[in-house]
């Protein structure tokens, strides 16, 4: 469970119960009696009016209800753009997510605050993009849940194709383009592989998590072999 949303649970249940001990809640949200206690803390230092005591048990006032999501103008202008760009750059299902999870946020909006949204005049058009970069995406991202190799044609810069087999083990937006951070097999080491130079691609069968070939190792290497100024 996230942590935005054990605080909401936990505000929900110190809603409901006359007093409610840190042991309660840590034995409902499966978190020891110190993550409590500072959860508790934390949930004051926010405006939440919790009473009560360590030892004793919680409660929030009566009357007390959480308050509709509050954002800013510019943090609307920052959601808006942040789903727009998805649904252009993040193939068809993450878009269809996106757009979802746009029309959520604009719902829990106080009234007032609903109108920022459609009015943000930042966009991200699609029409440039080739439909199958995203029929690619989801490919890659389904290989990666599963992480299972990928065999596939890749033009380098000068348009010479190789034939590889990748360990996928992320995707990552750089320089106006996905790229798939990887294991080469043909290489044996860490590769980038940008997805508008991937020509053919097939999934085959799963790959093992080894020591030294793991996302944390392809972040170390990029890393230590980052240019210093």
């Amino acid at each position: 469970m996230r942590r935005a949303d054990r605080l909401f649970q936990i505000a929900q249940y110190l809603r409901g119960r006359r007093l409610t001990t840190a042991r309660q809640l840590a034995d409902w949200l499966a978190v020891s009696e110190r993550t409590i206690y500072r959860d508790i803390r934390d949930l004051s230092l926010s405006g939440v009016p919790v009473e009560g005591e360590a030892g004793v048990g919680y409660r929030i006032k009566a009357g007390f209800d959480l308050q509709p999501l509050m954002f800013s103008p510019d943090e609307i202008d920052a959601l808006v753009i942040g789903m727009r760009m998805v649904q252009a750059w993040g193939g068809p299902q993450l878009g269809a997510s996106a757009a979802a999870a746009l029309a959520k946020i604009t719902l829990a909006l106080p009234k007032d605050k609903r109108s920022f949204v459609e009015a943000s005049a930042l966009f991200a058009p699609a029409f440039h993009i080739d439909p199958l970069h995203g029929e690619r995406l989801e490919a890659i991202r389904k290989a990666i849940a599963q992480q299972r190799k990928l065999q596939l044609e890749y033009a380098d810069v000068e348009a010479k194709v190789s034939r590889r087999v990748i360990w996928p083990l992320a995707l990552y937006f750089f320089g106006g383009t996905w790229l798939i951070a990887a294991w080469c097999e043909l290489r044996c080491d860490f590769r980038s592989f940008r997805l508008d130079r991937v020509q053919l691609l097939a999934t085959a069968e799963a790959y093992p998590s080894i020591e030294g070939r793991r996302l944390a190792d392809f972040v170390r290497t990029v890393q230590r072999n980052r240019p210093r100024s």
